[in-house]
């Protein structure tokens, strides 16, 4: 798995490249604020989930959860390429460096 961080995240979002970022933080966590453009799919479900939410497994998918201590991220990302996903990256700073950054969350 790759990481990938805010600046090229923004960039890649900015550019609308072709990707699927995922929240792994629960629902009301997501609920609360998540990143632009995001789907949640929790951890815990991301091997039942993640074929619905991403059929084509060379897409791209991008992963985060809440900040670089949160391991949700990381063990999903870790789940789609047991999966077969090829182009899994894991955002790192997640929500906190979103923020910190002085980037705006969206709501649900």
């Amino acid at each position: 798995m790759e990481t990938i961080d805010t600046a090229t995240l923004a960039r890649w979002q900015d550019e609308a490249r072709d990707f699927v970022l995922i929240d792994t933080l629960p629902r009301s966590a997501f609920k609360a604020g998540h990143l632009p453009g995001a789907v949640n799919i929790v951890s815990d479900e991301i091997l039942d989930r993640a074929p619905e939410v991403l059929a084509n497994r060379a897409a791209t998918a991008v992963v985060y959860c809440a900040s670089p201590a949160c391991q949700r991220a990381r063990l999903s990302a870790e789940r789609l390429i047991s999966l077969g996903y090829r182009h899994v990256y894991h955002y790192v700073g997640g929500k906190q460096d979103w923020l910190d950054s002085g980037n705006a969350l969206e709501k649900s």
